[in-house]
């Protein structure tokens, strides 16, 4: 079995061009690891690649889902394991990129995450008590029958909250009980480009500014005519639900576009923050070894 290269880290560190660059010199393909570019019809907001940006390297993983669609990390991966395997078969190295970490890593390694399916009215019961009691009432309701998943969890993240939850009542374990072996299911070499701070916040900037001028208000409400509404998980995403509640609220002194690039340099830290924690091996470069001569030499060198 061959190797898998994968180009992960924060948003806005060129993780697409680099990605396909190396597929493209190798003369294989890239497997996208990001949970919105699922999505089919968020474009603007999600940063999609155009196809001059694939530079004629095939691009699996992209628009497989309608946006009124949950998706899960399971779906992914049972999508995207056989386009891994079917590459390494054809002898071919796969190029995983993107910021998504559980996703990334259901490919990489062999992990159950709970091994139990999702079920929607279990986790629509803890969305509803959520919104209706707080956020920190499901939180403690976690901390009641699994203080240790809890533990490692944020009250606000409450995708994790309730996927815990769900795990306990419909699995009948605690997340926590469950051992999810970080054992790989491939070789493989793993990068992530590491600006500066500064540097990547100005690139973060300069991204959103793209967005708005590329018309990501008419996108938003494009999807809105369509009845994407706030209750689809898609339009949870950062840039979508700032515009969406911008849209919906009619609040003229918001700065929308501030508040994008905030939660997008929140969003950044957190995923910074993840690779180095959960993604073993993993090599930070910098931005003047973002390049794919240096990146491949990593690779062949198997360091």
């Amino acid at each position: 079995m061959g190797k898998v290269l994968v180009i992960c880290g924060a948003t806005a560190t060129g993780k697409t061009a680099l990605a396909a660059e190396c597929a493209k010199t190798i003369g294989s393909a890239v497997i996208s690891a990001d949970s919105q570019l699922v999505y089919r019809g968020l474009d603007i907001g999600t940063a999609k690649p155009a196809e001059e940006e694939k530079l004629g390297v095939p691009h699996y993983m992209i628009d497989v889902a309608e946006p009124d669609r949950e998706y899960s990390v399971s779906d992914y991966k049972n999508s995207a394991l056989p386009i891994v395997e079917n590459l390494l078969s054809l002898g071919k190295v796969p190029v995983i990129c993107g910021g998504t970490g559980f996703y990334i890593n259901s490919l990489l390694f062999d992990l159950s995450y709970g091994n139990v399916a999702a079920n929607y009215a279990v986790r629509q019961k803890y969305e509803e008590l959520a919104a209706e009691r707080g956020r920190e009432y499901v939180y403690e309701m976690l901390r009641s029958v699994d203080p240790e998943s809890a533990a490692k969890l944020h009250c606000n993240d409450l995708k994790r909250v309730v996927r815990a939850l769900e795990i306990y009542e419909v699995g009948g374990k605690r997340k926590s009980e469950i051992n999810d072996c970080m054992r790989p299911r491939f070789e493989y070499v793993a990068v992530a480009v590491d600006y500066p701070r500064e540097q990547l916040y100005e690139r973060i900037g300069m991204r959103v500014d793209k967005m708005f001028e590329a018309g990501l208000v008419d996108e938003v409400r494009g999807l809105l005519a369509r009845g994407i509404g706030a209750d689809c998980r898609s339009m949870q995403a950062i840039g979508y639900k700032e515009v969406l509640e911008y849209l919906e609220n009619g609040d003229m002194q918001c700065n929308v576009r501030d508040i994008i690039k905030r939660n997008t340099r929140r969003y950044a830290k957190r995923q910074i923050t993840f690779f180095k924690k959960q993604l073993p091996g993993l090599i930070t470069i910098g931005p003047e070894q973002a390049n794919a001569s240096f990146v491949l030499k990593l690779l062949n060198d198997g360091v």
